[in-house]
């Protein structure tokens, strides 16, 4: 079994209005240092299969297809296996 921890965030040349809000926040609140705030997703999702690429390759297809709009958005994940 595996855990995947999947991070989604938008792509570099997409607008965050929510970074963009909680910049401003943070900036209101005296992080005057702050300059740029991006907003994801964090997702944790627990994969039954004893083979790694499998799992991999099943948690890449989840991604591409309902965890992450391809089109706006990227994605990473780190799998570890659970003993």
């Amino acid at each position: 079994m595996y855990l995947a921890k999947i991070y989604v965030t938008l792509k570099p040349t997409v607008n965050d209005p929510q970074g963009q809000t909680v910049r401003g926040s943070l900036r209101h609140l005296g992080f005057s240092r702050i300059t740029d705030v991006r907003v994801g997703k964090y997702l944790e999702v627990r994969v039954d299969e004893s083979d790694r690429s499998r799992a991999e390759a099943q948690v890449a297809d989840m991604c591409h297809k309902l965890l992450a709009n391809p089109v706006i958005e990227e994605y990473r994940f780190d799998l570890e296996e659970i003993v």
